[in-house]
């Protein structure tokens, strides 16, 4: 069988694993839809926002946390559900019998994150159909390369962060653990959650390294009603690419495909081993 056969099987078995998870969609695509809701519903949706963000212009409360939220998800549906997902099984042992199947660990890897990338795409088209029928964003045909561009370099990054997660969790328990005790205090500091006005010039500088903000700018830069065309911000994709490599290089040098001794699933494993 071909590798592209391969991972098409691979890809095709994480989105039902997913399917079949209410809890992961849930929060990967449930939840930020809610939150768009809750936003506009708290706040309304007239012309009042304005931040460094939007360059100073007033935008509708749906224009702003659409794209935003948009992102949040498609953070959510690759580096936090990669890292868990993959911490899971490799501590019930799941990954380690990949490695004697005829699929290349590669390809079953390639498969996750392919599935984690298709999962925020929908994500965020379900997010951009809610604020066009729903609350009028503004979006138009002409801005679509630029929010694909913005959204698939994003994407690719924050599934290179969850794979590097995966690698440095040394347990399934404390992978969920990490992961929203990182990508939630970095929603916060990006304009995702809440509208920064001026904020203090440390955490402006956190926000703009760390790579949610560069994402959530990039895509709502590329859909801003008051830009047309295609539109990149090319200095926030630089910094999701620097990301990226980091997530790699920690991958390729720390990614174990054997749980650790004393990990969850072995420790269960081993009672199963006694009581048989």
């Amino acid at each position: 069988m071909s590798n592209g056969r391969l991972l098409w099987k691979a890809f095709m078995a994480e989105n039902r694993l997913f399917m079949r998870t209410p809890v992961a969609a849930f929060f990967t695509i449930g939840l930020p839809v809610i939150m768009l809701i809750l936003f506009v519903t708290l706040f309304g949706n007239d012309p009042v926002i304005e931040n460094a963000r939007t360059q100073g212009q007033e935008i509708t409360t749906a224009q702003f946390y659409a794209p935003a939220l948009a992102v949040f998800a498609a953070a959510s549906a690759t580096y936090t559900n990669i890292a868990i997902n993959l911490t899971i099984r490799r501590d019930d042992g799941v990954l380690k019998r990949v490695r004697g199947t005829p699929i290349p660990p590669g390809i079953f890897l390639a498969g996750s994150v392919l599935s984690g990338v298709a999962i925020a795409f929908v994500a965020t088209a379900i997010m951009m159909w809610i604020g066009w029928n729903w609350y009028g964003i503004s979006l138009s045909p002409g801005q679509l390369p630029a929010m694909i561009v913005a959204l698939l370099f994003g994407t690719i990054c924050f599934s290179s962060l969850g794979l590097a997660l995966a690698s440095l969790s040394k347990t399934a328990s404390g992978a969920p653990a990490i992961a929203n005790a990182t990508i939630l205090p970095m929603a916060f500091i990006s304009d995702v959650f809440v509208a920064l006005g001026e904020p203090p010039a440390w955490l402006d500088t956190l926000g703009n390294v760390l790579p949610l903000k560069p994402f959530a700018v990039a895509f709502s830069e590329a859909m801003s009603p008051f830009r047309d065309g295609f539109v990149v911000e090319w200095d926030r994709i630089a910094v999701m690419v620097v990301w990226t490599v980091v997530g790699a290089v920690v991958t390729a040098k720390f990614f174990r495909w054997e749980p650790l001794p004393g990990a969850s699933g072995s420790r269960r494993r081993r009672r199963s081993e006694v009581s048989a």
